[in-house]
C-alpha cells in the first residue's frame, strides 16, 4: 500500500493552516534529516507566495537531543532533558530549509486551558504571522509533567489549529492515509474521506489485528475529531512522497480528508454568546459604527466608561450608554488597565501601561454582535 492508492481530491478552501510533521519524517542516522522535510518546506514557502499562512507543529527535538549526546533509554525525565538539548537544533534545522525567520513557541496544556495564557499565546502567534515569521511549535517537554502534557503532537496540532483560527489541519504521516484494515492486509482499501469519526473507527485504529493503519493513526484520528468539532477539516497524507506534497501546492490531496463538523466561527460565537460576562464596556457612537457595520476591533479610543472588575481574558458586554448590550467579547486588558487607556489612541497604550498586548481592547476575532434580544446577528 502506498500514497498512490489515494486518488486526488480537492482540499477545502483555506487561508491559514497548521502543518504537523512527526519525528518519523525528520529523524535519520545522523540526527535530523532534511530528505522529507525539504518538500514540506517548499510547500510552506509556496503557500506564502499565495498570501496564505502556515503554522508548523514539528516533532524531532528528542531525536535531535539524543543524537547530540548519544543517550539511550526512554524515561520521561530523560526525554525532557533530550528535548531541551534538541530544541535549538530543531529550530536551526527548519531555518536552514525556509527563507522566513523561524520562531520557536513551546506550549503545554496549561497554556491552552487557562484563558489568559491562551490569549497570550494567541496574541504572540498572531503577531508572529503579521511579522511574516514561521512559528515552529512543540510541546514544552522540558517542564510539562504527566497531568499537563498534551500527550502527542497530533493533539497539540489540533489545539493550535483552534488557537490560531486555522481553516485546515494538515498531518504529514509515514503512510498514504487511512485504510479499511492494516495496510499490509490484502483486503485493505484506502479511505479517502471520513464524514464522521465514530467510536468504531477509533477502536479499529487503536492497533492489533485489523488496525486501520500504522504510525499512531489513533492519535491522528483523535486530533482530527477535536479539530472537526472546532469546525476545522483535517487532511492526512504521506510526507515521505514528494509528489504527494507537491500536489498540495495545487490544493490537491492524495490522502484522507476528515470533514469538519459544524461551522468554525459560529461555534466560537455561540460560546461567546452564552459565557458568563464579568463586566461591561460603554462605547461611543464611532465605536458602535466601527464594530456593528465595519467588523472592526474595539480600540481604546472608543471606550467611554467601564462597569465591573474583570481580568484579561474575561468575557465582557459592549453597549452604548444605557442601551442593551450590542456585542460581547474577550477583554484583551483588565478593567483597571482599560480605565487608564480609555479615550486614548492605540499608539499610546505602551506609554501609559508600560506594556502592550495589542492595539485593541476587544479583538474582532473574539467578538460577537448581538441584537437587543441577544440573538446573534448575521452581519
Amino acid at each position: 500500500m502506498s500514497a498512490s492508492d489515494f486518488p486526488a481530491q480537492t482540499l477545502p478552501p483555506w487561508r491559514r493552516a497548521v502543518l504537523k510533521v512527526g519525528s518519523s519524517l525528520l529523524s535519520g542516522e545522523d540526527g535530523l534529516d532534511p530528505r522529507h522535510a525539504g518538500a514540506l518546506a517548499r510547500f510552506i514557502e509556496y503557500a506564502r507566495t499565495q498570501q496564505r499562512e502556515v503554522v508548523l507543529v514539528s516533532s524531532g527535538a528528542v531525536a535531535a537531543g539524543r543524537h547530540r549526546v548519544g543517550a539511550g533509554g526512554d524515561g520521561l525525565v530523560l526525554r525532557q532533558a533530550l528535548a531541551s538539548l534538541g530544541q535549538a537544533s530543531l529550530v536551526t534545522f527548519w531555518q536552514q530549509l525556509v527563507d522566513p525567520p523561524v520562531a520557536q513557541v513551546l506550549l503545554t496544556h496549561d497554556d491552552l486551558r487557562n484563558r489568559r495564557r491562551y490569549l497570550n499565546a494567541r496574541a504572540t502567534l498572531r503577531e508572529l504571522l503579521r511579522l511574516g515569521a514561521l512559528p515552529v511549535i512543540n510541546e514544552n517537554d522540558a517542564v510539562a509533567v504527566d497531568e499537563l502534557k498534551l500527550g502527542d503532537n497530533d493533539n497539540l496540532a489540533a489545539a493550535v489549529a483552534s488557537l490560531v483560527d486555522a481553516e485546515l489541519l494538515l498531518i504529514a504521516t509515514d503512510i498514504g492515509g487511512l485504510y479499511s484494515a492494516h495496510p499490509r492486509d490484502p483486503s485493505a482499501r484506502p479511505i479517502t474521506r471520513v464524514d464522521t469519526i465514530t467510536p468504531e473507527l477509533l477502536q479499529a485504529a487503536s492497533g492489533g489485528a485489523g488496525a486501520l493503519g500504522t504510525g499512531g493513526m489513533r492519535t491522528k484520528l483523535d486530533a482530527a475529531a477535536k479539530a472537526g468539532a472546532a469546525g476545522i477539516a483535517t487532511a492526512l497524507f504521506c510526507g515521505r512522497d514528494a509528489d504527494v506534497v507537491r500536489a498540495l501546492h495545487d490544493d490537491r490531496l492524495h490522502g484522507t480528508l476528515v470533514i469538519a463538523q459544524g461551522d468554525r466561527l459560529r461555534a466560537r460565537k455561540q460560546w461567546l454568546r452564552h459565557a458568563p460576562s464579568s463586566g461591561r464596556l460603554h462605547v461611543d457612537a464611532g465605536a458602535f459604527a466601527a464594530l456593528h457595520r465595519q467588523g472592526a476591533s474595539l480600540l481604546p479610543g472608543g471606550v467611554v466608561s467601564i462597569d465591573g472588575e474583570f481580568r484579561r481574558g474575561d468575557v465582557v458586554e459592549i453597549a452604548t450608554g444605557d442601551e442593551a448590550a450590542f456585542a460581547r467579547g474577550l477583554a484583551q486588558y483588565g478593567s483597571n488597565e482599560i480605565a487608564r487607556i480609555a479615550r486614548h489612541h492605540s499608539n499610546e497604550i505602551e506609554g501609559i501601561l508600560g506594556f502592550r498586548y495589542g492595539e485593541s481592547v476587544v479583538h474582532r476575532d473574539d467578538l460577537v454582535l448581538l441584537d437587543t434580544t441577544q440573538r446573534e446577528t448575521t452581519s
